[in-house]
């Protein structure tokens, strides 16, 4: 091991005192071991010495599997080399003995953007869609929401402007708002806002574009575009204020106006780039094929569609979101403020629940044929290639001989880790003795040329670490948790919490 230091440390120190000095200097000798520290750093003004780096290089040169280590990993992808990809492959079968009914195809694509919780909603939502028509494959329209959803955000962050414009601008919530004002990211009740004012259509009434496909252009140009709206909202509102004897409400009036012909240009903006889309009270007509080759047609609106098709027994509207959220209290209501797509429309909402109660609703679900939308932090512990999400995937801890010691509570505090992607759980492995899941089967978003044919595997473990948010309709959550969500006693996170990011 690396040569010892010659500083005197307090376990070298300890002679005869008075009997308190002697207790006190005893204890504060028992502390200091049970941390596991000396008393004195080497270096005392907190620099790094060359004698430090020289012991830790001793160190390591003693231990032949660091030495091993770094023969190999100097000239290879840390990852790549340390994924047990074999041992994955055995321990997460894609096998499944608990499953959904009815298979959906075709495994979808979000291409270079990232409407993930578009795609897991419209995946869950096609399911029923799919059984009533006989369809053998179908998708929605993830560019029709998507269209309105940016449009809906533009306004959403506008009004945020007009409300926040007696801030400063380097307030944080008004730094926070500016980020990313059309994310292509989003929540559950964020789609059912959506899915409620604007219904859906077939993939083929309004297809993919280039840009809703490679959404980064129309993200940056429309950002742009907002950011200089706020500001002249903003000034327009110091003006209003400082210049005239209106009330509050007649401002916010004529703020408004403003904002609505700032909104035109969003309008030019998206109709160019991504096609104008139905509206959600125009007539089309489809024509479609059902699995046993007849050839149909269907004709009304978007809202129409949507009613006629979606699930009657499981609404949308009528599922919420559990989250694993073990920094907060569990059995409470949560809300981030300013988190939202439609000025005025339904709030997202999770209820805090242990992650048991989570995978308990989740195998309910998949027992009554249910697909479930979920949230997770997919970059963790997971290969895309092998589409397996597994906490033993990466053999990190004996490549360099540590030990990564996070808990979820603090990987969320400290930023390591939150929400990144939503897909769809369809099946589930119980294992025959406990009763208890031992993995799941998910539908991803990213092309059939990854996983299994598109089609991912999740261990119990990467459930409990990196899975955050389950939706279920109601009749499937405890009692309890129903309560919860039914009293509607909010606590408000602020707009940078962790359960503020968007799928």
């Amino acid at each position: 091991m690396g040569s010892a230091s010659s500083r005197a440390s307090v376990f070298d120190t300890y002679t005869e005192k008075p009997v308190d000095d002697a207790r006190r200097e005893a204890e504060t000798i028992s502390s200091l071991r049970n941390l596991n520290i000396s008393d004195k750093p080497v270096s005392q003004d907190g620099s790094l010495t060359l004698s430090q780096l020289d012991n830790w290089e001793s160190s390591l040169t003693q231990d032949p599997k660091l030495l091993l280590a770094r023969t190999i990993l100097t000239h290879s992808d840390i990852t790549s080399t340390l994924l047990k990809i074999r041992q994955a492959t055995v321990s997460d079968p894609h096998v499944f003995n608990t499953s959904v009914d009815f298979k959906t195809n075709p495994i979808t694509s979000q291409k270079s953007s990232g409407r993930c919780w578009l795609f897991a909603t419209t995946n869950v939502v096609r399911y029923s869609v799919m059984k009533k028509l006989g369809l053998k494959e179908f998708q929605l329209s993830q560019s029709y929401l998507f269209f309105y959803d940016k449009l809906e955000k533009a306004n959403y962050y506008l009004e945020l402007s007009i409300e926040h414009a007696d801030k400063p601008l380097d307030d944080r919530k008004v730094v926070h708002f500016a980020d990313a004002p059309v994310n292509d990211g989003g929540q559950w009740d964020m789609a059912v806002n959506l899915l409620a004012t604007y219904g859906v259509v077939p993939q083929s009434v309004y297809p993919e574009s280039f840009s809703s496909s490679s959404s980064r252009p129309l993200d940056k140009l429309v950002t742009l575009k907002l950011r200089e709206h706020a500001l002249i909202l903003r000034d327009l509102s110091s003006k209003l204020h400082s210049t005239s004897s209106l009330s509050s409400e007649a401002i916010t009036s004529l703020l408004r106006k403003k904002k609505e012909e700032l909104l035109a240009e969003v309008w030019n903006i998206m109709s160019v780039t991504l096609g104008k889309p139905p509206g959600p009270d125009d007539t089309f007509v489809w024509d479609y094929e059902t699995a046993d080759g007849k050839v149909k047609r269907w004709e009304g609106t978007p809202k129409d569609f949507y009613k006629d098709f979606s699930s009657q027994t499981y609404p949308p509207r009528e599922s919420f979101s559990l989250i694993n959220d073990p920094r907060n209290p569990y059995g409470k209501l949560y809300t981030v403020e300013g988190l939202g797509n439609i000025w005025g429309g339904r709030p997202v909402l999770y209820v805090n629940a242990e992650v048991d109660k989570l995978k308990e609703v989740v195998v309910k679900n998949i027992k009554a044929g249910q697909p479930v939308f979920f949230g997770c932090d997919v970059g963790q512990f997971s290969d895309r290639q092998a589409g397996i999400m597994d906490t033993e995937l990466y053999d990190y801890e004996n490549a360099f001989n540590i030990t990564l010691n996070l808990t979820k509570a603090q990987r969320l505090q400290v930023g390591e880790s939150l929400m990144t992607h939503a897909m769809v759980i369809s099946a589930v492995h119980i294992d025959p003795k406990s009763g208890k899941p031992v993995r799941y089967k998910v539908e991803n978003s990213w092309g059939d040329d990854v996983g299994d044919k598109g089609w991912f595997v999740m261990s119990d473990k990467w459930f409990d670490e990196f899975v955050y948010q389950v939706v279920t309709p109601r009749v499937f959550a405890p009692k309890n948790v129903v309560d919860v969500f039914d009293k509607g006693d909010k606590v408000v996170l602020p707009p940078w919490d962790p359960m503020g990011s968007l799928a």
